[in-house]
């Protein structure tokens, strides 16, 4: 029976939700659920704690990237046989191969440079399957844990539960606050709503204007929550609504209905990947045009934003 690695480089939330169908493929394909190795920035252990495909997930943090020995003494004592190497990295590909492991995967070394996130990781791991790969992401969350959520929030069918990602990786990928306020004030009109508010501590800013607004009593905050304690309310929620940001990419692979707002980011890379995410780009610009550097969060319509999540709910 195969033992496998799966060795994620990159540092993301949003790309390992991205990958899973991925991972999802290659245990599949061996019959048996795999280890996977990723860095501590993406949350593996909490997103992938319910997942059936997943035996263990080992994280490493920002000091043991920078060297070797002490990612080997983590993996050398579990014998794998394979690993799959989702990066062009020539250092995790010595790292497998002085590990002990016979049969590496990997991308071409120092190749992945401009390429498409998602398209990239599929046609790797289909040409090495030698079959085709679902890119839809799923996630996996407790059921009894997701009742609990339902009774301790109030999660029911007669408010609509939006799940809001105000929050992004940097400024220039961050719609603006005060049009998300308007926007849930907006929304609230129409439909009896719960915003849950989907930050972190350094979003704490942005999470209190909000919090302080006329719709701030119909918000809760996942500050100050951890991720095993968020995902359960994101999977007993409808819609997510927001940035293109790691949160989106959870409550994607959770199967909410979801808008993404890309204003800095390849829709093309880290949107078509899912048919539960809905795009917008900025005026005058598609998927495909739209990328890194776009810079156009000023010319994401308010009016283009409160039509389509209408849609979205309807």
């Amino acid at each position: 029976m195969s033992k496998v690695l799966v060795i994620i480089k990159s540092m993301g939330i949003g790309d390992l939700s991205i990958l899973i169908s991925n991972i999802h493929a290659i245990s599949e394909k061996i019959g048996v659920p795999v280890t996977v190795l990723a860095q501590e920035s993406t949350r593996a252990k909490s997103i992938l704690q319910h997942d059936p495909h997943i035996e263990e997930v080992i994280e490493f943090d920002e000091k043991e990237i920078k060297g070797f020995f002490n990612i080997i003494k983590k993996i050398k004592p579990k014998k794998f046989d394979q690993s799959y190497i989702f990066s062009d990295s020539i250092r995790f590909y010595l790292i497998a191969e002085m590990s002990g492991i016979k049969r590496n995967f990997h991308y071409r070394f120092f190749s992945k440079k401009e390429k498409n996130f998602f398209k990239t990781a599929k046609e790797f791991t289909e040409k090495i399957l030698n079959a085709e790969v679902n890119p839809q992401s799923k996630i996996y969350s407790n059921i009894s844990d997701i009742e609990q959520a339902k009774k301790k929030y109030n999660i029911t069918n007669k408010t609509k539960n939006i799940i809001c990602g105000i929050s992004a990786s940097g400024p220039t990928k961050r719609w603006d606050i005060n049009n998300y306020i308007r926007l849930f004030e907006e929304l609230n009109k129409k439909y009896k709503s719960n915003f849950f508010l989907a930050g972190g501590l350094k979003d704490e800013d942005l999470i209190k204007r909000v919090i302080n607004s006329n719709i701030g009593k119909n918000c809760l905050s996942f500050s100050k929550m951890n991720l095993s304690e968020a995902i359960p309310i994101i999977a007993a929620s409808q819609y997510y609504i927001g940035n293109d940001t790691g949160w989106g990419h959870i409550a994607s692979g959770l199967g909410l209905k979801s808008l993404f707002l890309f204003m800095d980011s390849p829709p093309s890379a880290y949107g078509v990947y899912s048919k539960n995410i809905n795009i917008i780009c900025p005026e005058g610009l598609a998927v495909e045009n739209t990328g890194h550097n776009t810079r156009g969060k000023d010319l994401i319509s308010f009016n283009e934003v409160l039509k389509k999540s209408m849609e979205l709910i309807n």
